[in-house]
């Protein structure tokens, strides 16, 4: 099970998409959580997840692309946000990082997109990058708490990390998780509850050892997995199964097998 990655835009053309599922079913990756970074790439995501089997959908305005935030797109976000194939809202969340979309807009974006998270009743997929603390204050000034959701890519600390347990939220480990210089998020993927993890690639971001620097992509997942499990002393099998067991807690979908 791969909790976020990207199938869609300038990420991945449209005719790769069924080779690229095809060769993760074969290193037996089975369920998709596909994400959209924007209003239109979200339609898209919508449109592959509807027609797709194993895909789910996550449907937001990323941080990066906050400046495009409107009362319209807000709207028509939430018309969207109704489809059953709609599992999560976001990617929403904060990068103070790259400053892509001026602060003042991404918090907008975001305190808008955790309100309609509430109102759909469906989880939040966060995006958090040099953004702790104002991340942080704006799930819990929101009341993001009520409908809980994903710290996608984590990479913080254990005090982040508790905090974030404590809203509700899951942690989802990347290809970082596989770098040993990464001793923070390594400690957190050896630490956190069980219950309250999951994997993902963020492709085609943050390729795991092996493909480290190289263009990631679903499939990947499972060297993401087998670094968590090995670093909290459990099978890869065992990491799957409660991963996938986690996914459908949060959001009552899991992919078949």
């Amino acid at each position: 099970m791969d909790a976020h990655c990207h199938l869609t835009g300038s990420y991945l053309a449209p005719d790769q998409v069924a080779q690229t599922l095809e060769r993760a079913r074969r290193e037996g990756v089975t369920g998709f959580i596909a994400v959209g970074t924007d209003l239109e790439d979200s339609r898209t995501v919508l449109d592959l997840a509807r027609i797709t089997p194993g895909v789910q959908a996550s449907l937001g305005v990323h941080p990066h692309e906050a400046k495009t935030w409107s009362p319209a797109v807000e709207a028509d976000l939430a018309a969207l946000l109704a489809d059953p194939a709609v599992r999560f809202v976001g990617e929403t969340g904060l990068d103070w990082h790259y400053d892509l979309s001026p602060r003042a807009e991404q918090e907008a974006a975001f305190r808008a997109q955790i309100r309609l998270a509430r109102l759909a009743h469906k989880p939040l997929m966060i995006h958090t990058r040099s953004a702790p603390e104002d991340t942080l204050r704006l799930l819990e000034e929101e009341g993001a708490a009520e409908v809980r959701g994903i710290i996608h890519c984590f990479s913080e600390d254990r005090a982040f990390a508790r905090r974030a347990l404590d809203l509700g939220f899951y942690l989802s480990f990347s290809g970082i998780a596989t770098f040993k210089k990464a001793e923070a998020v390594r400690d957190v993927a050896a630490w956190a509850p069980e219950d309250r993890i999951l994997v993902e690639t963020d492709a085609p971001f943050l390729a795991p050892v092996p493909f480290r620097g190289k263009p990631n992509e679903p499939g990947y997942v499972r060297f993401t997995a087998e670094a968590v499990a090995e670093l909290r002393g459990i099978s890869s099998l065992r990491l799957a199964e409660c991963t996938t067991r986690n996914l459908e807690a949060l959001c009552g979908w899991a992919p078949s097998s």
